[in-house]
């Protein structure tokens, strides 16, 4: 086995995992200026358009008082992971 190889298997063991998250799915209908907008938004910010949704999202619950729940609190892990 090279060396390349080695450091890569070791890379792999002892990396650290990502936890698990649940993502659904939006699908909506929307003005075409408004997708627009959305895409220009999210180039400019170099996000991903479902990404800028979501921040725009956020910023308006935040604005308006409106809690986010953590995915943690909807979705408890049971006893088997």
């Amino acid at each position: 086995m090279t060396q390349n190889a080695l450091h890569l298997l070791y890379f792999l063991r002892t990396m650290p995992r990502m936890p698990k998250t649940k993502i659904s799915t939006l699908n909506l209908r929307i003005n075409p200026s408004i997708k627009e907008a959305v895409r220009e938004a999210a180039s400019r910010e170099h996000r991903s358009v479902a990404n800028m949704v979501e921040v725009l999202i956020r910023r308006h619950c935040d604005e308006a008082g409106i809690t986010i729940p953590e995915q943690s609190d909807l979705f408890p892990r049971n006893e088997n992971g």
